[in-house]
């Protein structure tokens, strides 16, 4: 089958919106697919669960979305960022979309927990100049009972990534009563310090500003009663992971 024949790539996007701050340097353009294997306690995106939570979008759809904003996100210094859900649920379709931007000259990220890991071939990750790893919890206990999943896929890809030399960003939700048990974050931040691609962790005080979505789906939010951390908790977890040299914020 020639490429003049060969059937459009097609995937299911929950939406997408421009961002800065979070999703990679500069101005993104930051792409929600959907479906996702975790059920992470504090997740702020309950609507992308499902893959029938998505429409059916072709890249060729995607990238034309792309344009209209490209003159905006390049003069930012940004790029598209494809996240989701969980993006290597679709790992052609991610591939597919990953592939287009590096060819159209765009700065790429992919926002995944790892869990996936597995399924992103080198191509797509050659395709990726950098990687937002979200790494919930490094107590094996605890990761189960945050999200659903095992701990194990996701240390291996960033094992892998580390060997393929893809730049990595790791993201940390800090959890008051989950995520902030000191021995268990210096265990993270002994692994991560053993990688030569982490550029930086960012640890990300948990919210609530996702709670009216679970509201709408007619699901109790779980984490309703859990404090947001401070300021001297969330200083205390970035400082531990600077005690390893790495750079946190």
């Amino acid at each position: 089958m020639n490429a003049t024949t060969a059937p459009a790539v097609t995937g299911r996007v929950h939406s997408w919106d421009l961002s800065t701050g979070v999703d990679g340097p500069g101005t993104r353009f930051v792409l929600f697919v959907s479906g996702c294997p975790l059920r992470c306690l504090y997740c702020a995106n309950p609507d992308t669960w499902h893959m029938r939570d998505g429409r059916d979008t072709s890249v060729d759809e995607v990238m034309h979305e792309i344009e209209k904003y490209r003159g905006f996100v390049t003069a930012a210094g940004g790029g598209v960022t494809v996240t989701g859900g969980e993006p290597l649920l679709q790992p052609a379709f991610t591939g597919a979309v990953l592939h287009r931007c590096k060819e159209a000259g765009l700065h790429t990220a992919l926002d995944t927990s790892g869990v996936l890991g597995a399924r992103a071939s080198d191509g797509l990750l050659a395709d990726t100049d950098l990687v937002l790893l979200d790494i919930k919890s490094f107590d094996v206990t605890a990761y189960r009972r945050l999200t659903g999943g095992r701990l194990a896929p996701t240390l291996s890809f960033a094992t892998r990534l580390d060997r393929l030399g893809v730049p990595v960003h790791i993201r940390y939700v800090l959890v008051p009563g989950w995520t902030d048990d000191p021995p268990a974050v210096d265990g993270l931040g002994a692994f991560l310090a053993g990688l030569s691609n982490v550029d930086r962790v960012d640890v990300l005080p948990f919210h609530k500003l996702g709670a009216h979505k679970y509201d709408a789906l007619g699901i109790p939010f779980p984490l309703s009663d859990t404090p947001v951390p401070g300021p001297e908790l969330t200083e205390r977890v970035r400082e531990q992971f600077r005690e390893h040299g790495l750079r946190a914020f």
